[in-house]
């Protein structure tokens, strides 16, 4: 070990690598499906130590990416050539060329290669404006490698050895050591026939193992029948009535058809979601899901949706969920509460824009009135599931009390449809009675000429948080539903037959939409981005119908009465970030000062550790 001491420490190594600078990575992924491309990370401070282990002996690369792809993105490429480590920081345009950056802000820490390159280095925020920007919201990790180093060139096209994942470098699931003799149990389907159609949603109930005292869920986990990785797009656990037989057990049934049993409709309860992407996820040590009491559930509906875009044949599909469970009972039972806009066709999105934002209400009168009849202390959000799909980009968990917005619950700003899963909150929030929130989702239909839906499948859309929090009260959905008569007006529509005996209900004038379903009038209508700016803002200052809903498909009395958006009297201002731009100079010169000194008392030592 030569010139640097070793300063940082994080946790355990949660993965045994060979050689490094000793410092320590609690979260860690591989981003090939090979195994030949190794990421751990780690933050401190306003840093983010990352650590590269790739099986090569050229260059390695690295980066973040607004899409995905190359273009606009921040890269640093690294490795060892001749005995001596090198890391460049450069950046692309839109049209994907790779420049080096003036300012280098990825400080090389360690680095050495045998077979196999190890590069560690430390990222600090800046305000260079060729580097992105690292917040809590999903990023896209780009990475590449190559057989042969960086040459007067630079770096030679990586050909396949490339790809791109999604992360939360910021937020990513909280570590817990659990016993390795846990005991589990499966809520799987077999062997679900899978229609080849874009989207299905499969029901099937489950009765939950017979405890003879209470215990306690700490860890649900996917099981995804492998290969089907993409199939599988999101998994709800709902809680069924308690009255059923076994009977309900002997067969599954597509959702929300025509035919599907009545058992089914009664399971509306929330107790766990899943989407894709996500990987398990353990209770914080005070809380877990309860089973075993007369309150908790004997039947349990899974829900699991099948995305199949190119309607592929013959798919058999055997995926659910593992629930890891204890008698060493924790302090207080989690619940769900499901927040948002109700999933419904009132729910509407123009084509045609870059931009268009929807807000589904958590309103004060349905938190007041469960919350003052339950826990008039109030409950602790501990994380929170952001959910949309294909047009969503980006989702926001608001919080209000009294006209004052609270620090936002979570947030994405770089929404992935293909990468969902809980945003553990760095610190518990309190929900008091007559709190608000608000679901707020922005959508792009750049590429649509139709109007986009709320609905059930991929091309409709959904604006929702799923709370989990503790102690459990009665409370398991808190949503809204826009007015749909001034959407209509908007588009100049004046009347409708009534009573409406048709769904979707027919417009009755003026002429040019006689006849005409409301999704036919709204896809009539000429949309431009003017237009759908217009009809963003009166969206968005619109009355909405309160859904406020018990478990057992109970009712609180606020359920379907009219509120009004909040008046918010004092939005939040989060404090702007603080660039390293000066730190970040003076501890590039540092280190190149000491690697000069390290290199010139040791010599260029294949592998040598300089720290």
């Amino acid at each position: 070990m030569c010139c640097w001491p070793l300063l940082l420490l994080w946790g355990l190594l949660p993965w045994t690598v060979a050689g490094g600078s000793g410092r320590y990575y609690p979260h860690h992924t591989v981003l090939d499906s090979e195994g030949k491309y190794w990421l751990g990370w780690g933050q401190q401070g306003s840093r983010l130590a990352f650590r590269l282990e790739v099986r090569t002996t050229g260059y390695v690369g690295f980066g973040f990416s607004p899409t995905g792809t190359m273009a606009a993105a921040d890269i640093v490429v690294g490795g060892v050539t001749h005995g001596r480590p090198y890391l460049q920081d450069y950046f692309t345009n839109a049209n994907k060329e790779l420049k080096k950056d003036t300012q280098q802000d990825y400080h090389l820490e360690y680095a050495m290669e045998n077979s196999t390159h190890i590069i560690e280095f430390t990222r600090l925020h800046t305000c260079d404006l060729n580097d992105k920007s690292l917040t809590e919201s999903t990023v896209r990790v780009i990475w590449a490698y190559h057989q042969e180093d960086v040459g007067e060139a630079g770096p030679k096209y990586h050909d396949s050895n490339r790809g791109t994942k999604s992360l939360r470098l910021l937020n990513p699931e909280t570590t817990s050591v659990l016993p390795t003799t846990l005991p589990y149990f499966d809520l799987v389907n077999q062997d679900v026939p899978i229609p080849n159609k874009g989207t299905t949603y499969w029901c099937q109930m489950f009765k939950i193992p017979v405890f003879q005292e209470k215990h306690h869920v700490i860890k649900v986990e996917p099981v995804i029948q492998r290969g089907h990785e993409n199939l599988v797009h999101h998994i709800l656990l709902y809680q069924c009535s308690s009255s059923f037989n076994d009977s309900v057990l002997d067969y599954g049934h597509e959702c929300y058809h025509p035919n599907m049993p009545d058992a089914f409709l009664t399971c509306e309860t929330v107790i766990f979601a899943w989407a894709i992407g996500g990987e398990g996820f353990s209770y914080p040590p005070h809380v877990g899901l309860s089973l075993g009491t007369p309150l908790d559930p004997h039947y349990v509906l899974l829900e699991v949706h099948y995305d199949n875009p190119t309607h592929k044949k013959g798919l058999i599909d055997s995926s659910g969920l593992r629930l890891f469970h204890t008698i060493d009972i924790r302090k207080y039972d989690a619940g769900v509460i499901e927040a948002g806009l109700w999933v419904s066709l009132f729910h509407t999105i123009p084509p045609g824009m870059p931009e268009f934002r929807s807000e589904g209400h958590c309103t004060l009168e349905c938190l007041q009135e469960a919350l003052e009849a339950e826990k008039p202390s109030g409950i602790h959000v501990f994380a929170v599931l952001l959910h949309a799909h294909l047009a969503g980009r980006g989702i926001r968990l608001r919080h209000f009390r009294k006209g004052e917005e609270m620090k936002l619950l979570a947030y994405d700003d770089d929404f992935d449809f293909n990468f969902q899963e809980f945003q553990y909150l760095k610190e518990e929030q309190t929900i008091l009675p007559g709190d608000n929130l608000i679901t707020e989702c922005r959508y792009n239909t750049k590429d649509r000429v139709g109007m986009t839906w709320g609905g059930l499948t991929t091309r409709n859309e959904m604006c929702l948080s799923y709370l989990l929090y503790y102690p459990r009260i009665n409370l398991t959905r808190c949503a809204s539903i826009p007015d749909i008569m001034e959407q209509l007006q908007f588009i100049g529509v004046k009347e409708i037959y009534r009573p409406v005996t048709t769904w979707p209900f027919i417009i009755k004038s003026p002429k040019q939409y006689k006849n005409l379903s409301f999704m036919d009038a709204m896809n009539k209508f000429k949309w431009t981005k003017k237009e759908g700016l217009s009809f963003n803002k009166l969206v968005l200052g619109l009355p909405v119908n309160v859904r406020c809903s018990k478990t057992d498909n109970a009712e609180w009395s606020i359920q379907g009465m009219t509120a009004l958006p909040p008046d918010i009297v004092r939005p939040y201002k989060a404090e702007p970030l603080v660039c390293g731009r000066s730190s970040a100079s003076f501890l590039h010169r540092n280190f190149s000062l000491k690697l000069l000194v390290c290199f010139t008392l040791l010599g260029s030592t294949l592998g040598t550790k300089c720290l």
